[in-house]
């Protein structure tokens, strides 16, 4: 799974990778302990351009009555896109993004050690997503959020964790944002080459979302 995330100290390198033709990221304040309802920088593609914003990490469905849904749907798994309710809609529409990260953190099972990882080059990692728009009932402003897809753990993250978010390299984005013809897009719902990423154990208090230490993703000993 992944429920915590560190988003990009600066966002001018992706800028410049993606050479975004719409920019609506303003005022991006970057956090080193990011959860679920908090805004995460996101790519999509609008009209055939490539558009950045933020949205809400944890998808809302167009339907839904109410953000409830919201708290639990900050991941999906791969295997159920097609068939979960609160997914499907936008799985079958296409409505497909790419979240960016510098990294994202997962606890070991057998003793809750966290750990954080990030590409071995510590390029900006990207990961597939959904995103969905909601409008409240009561006329407010629509709200924009997106969920990050997961897969089975590499050799790399499984001693943690039995899934992983799935990593979108820069050779598949326009692949998955729509650019190019896809045929079947869940063939690029496989876990990413644990050859192309780092981990290292981190401070424990990256367990609470109100610790925003920059040193959070720095090394420590595992004990």
């Amino acid at each position: 799974m992944c429920g915590r995330v560190k988003t990009p100290e600066e966002l001018n390198e992706i800028r410049l990778e993606f050479q975004f033709v719409e920019d609506l990221v303003a005022d991006y304040a970057p956090r080193v302990n990011t959860a679920p309802t908090d805004p995460v920088p996101v790519v999509t593609l609008h009209d055939g351009k490539r558009r950045f914003e933020l949205m809400r990490w944890g998808l809302i469905p167009y339907w839904a009555k109410d953000m409830k849904l919201g708290f639990s749907s900050f991941n999906a798994r791969a295997d159920s896109l097609a068939t979960k309710p609160v997914f499907r809609d936008a799985w079958a529409a296409g409505r497909r993004c790419l979240v960016v990260v510098d990294g994202f953190y997962e606890w070991r099972k057998a003793d809750k050690q966290p750990f954080y990882i990030a590409l071995g080059n510590r390029a900006p990692m990207t990961f597939a997503g959904l995103w969905e728009r909601w409008k409240p009932k009561d006329g407010g402003e629509p709200i924009r959020s997106c969920t990050i897809i997961t897969t089975a753990a590499n050799a790399l993250m499984a001693p943690l964790h039995d899934r992983m978010p799935v990593i979108i390299g820069p050779e598949n984005w326009p692949l998955w944002l729509g650019e190019e013809p896809l045929a079947d897009p869940a063939a690029l719902l496989a876990p990413f080459p644990g050859e192309r990423l780092t981990l290292w154990p981190v401070s424990k208090a990256v367990g609470n979302v109100k610790n925003q230490d920059a040193n959070l993703a720095e090394r420590v000993s595992a004990g």
